[in-house]
């Protein structure tokens, strides 16, 4: 029995997602072509794997068991790919990067500096936020991410390129009070949240969560930019960088809490099982081009030079 690989990966996101919309975005395919794919692989398998109802789709106890072995077998694939470049010594083909859409990350001095280098490597990029980026990296869905990360997955391989300063920002009319504000009373605010395992959600919990406080969470968001638009409407406070923190302090729309403050390291993380496949190491030559990096284990975080101006 033979099954298409690229349609087993459309089922896997899928279940990730447990939402097909959100799914064939993922993708950047259309939801029928997505449907269409989970059909094909419920149909050659013989077997129903989603529940489907208004909202979402659920995994079927089938589909539970099915998802995780087409998760290795994914990974399977990615690992073999790497070998075979590993075998050839070969620097051509697709790349598929994952990167959060936060300033500051350098990605495209990154790939400028890779792609001259190596112009028969096609780059395909994705904005994922960090737990999506994960989920990516351990499918084989994405091969490099540049995301926010705290290095806790031995699994991976990270290298720091530099910490990222957070602040607590809240529209503008609410200035006085926030600025006055206690723990408990900062908390109390209306709040735009992230959705859970992101590099956000660890800064919250190092903030508030630690102290037994809980945030009044009034929206949540998986995409920062979303989350900024919203706090710059006056929908609530919200975590950002400290220089858009602090440029909309001065251009007048932001107030910022003197309290809370929060740090980020930004990385570069693959498969420490591709550590040697040559395109992971050329990326990773052409990002120490932008950020001096040392190269560290999974799950080890070296320290790192501040970039050269």
């Amino acid at each position: 029995m033979l099954i298409d690989l690229i349609q087993l990966r459309t089922f896997v996101v899928v279940a990730e997602e447990q939402h097909l919309t959100r799914a064939a975005e993922r993708l950047f395919m259309s939801q029928s072509a997505a449907s269409a794919h989970v059909r094909a692989v419920e149909d050659r398998l013989g077997t129903q794997l989603f529940v489907r109802t208004n909202r979402s789709l659920e995994l079927t106890r089938a589909g539970e068991l099915v998802a995780q072995k087409a998760r290795e077998l994914l990974n399977q694939e990615a690992l073999f790919k790497s070998f075979v470049r590993e075998l050839r010594g070969q620097i051509e083909g697709r790349l598929v990067l994952g990167t959060s859409s936060a300033p500051g990350t350098r990605v495209g001095e990154m790939l400028t500096s890779f792609r001259a280098k190596h112009p028969l490597v096609n780059v395909d990029i994705m904005a994922r936020p960090s737990s999506s980026a994960r989920q990516g990296l351990a499918s084989g869905e994405i091969d490099v991410a540049v995301m926010l990360c705290v290095p806790t997955d031995r699994a991976f391989t990270y290298h720091k390129l530099t910490t990222v300063n957070y602040r607590v920002a809240a529209p503008a009319a609410w200035r006085d009070q926030v600025v006055a504000a206690g723990w408990t009373e900062l908390a109390a605010f209306p709040w735009l949240t992230p959705t859970s395992s992101s590099a956000y959600s660890a800064m919250i919990a190092q903030m508030f969560a630690d102290k037994g406080l809980t945030l009044n969470s009034v929206m949540c968001f998986d995409n920062s930019s979303v989350g900024f638009s919203a706090l710059k409407a006056g929908a609530g406070l919200m975590i950002v960088r400290e220089d858009e923190a602090l440029q909309g302090e001065q251009d007048g729309y932001l107030a910022i809490s003197p309290l809370a403050r929060a740090q980020a390291d930004l990385c570069i993380a693959y498969q420490t099982a591709r550590k040697n496949d040559p395109l992971i190491k050329a990326f990773v030559d052409a990002a120490a081009t932008i950020w001096p990096i040392e190269p560290t284990e999974g799950g080890d975080l070296g320290d790192v030079q501040a970039p050269k101006a």
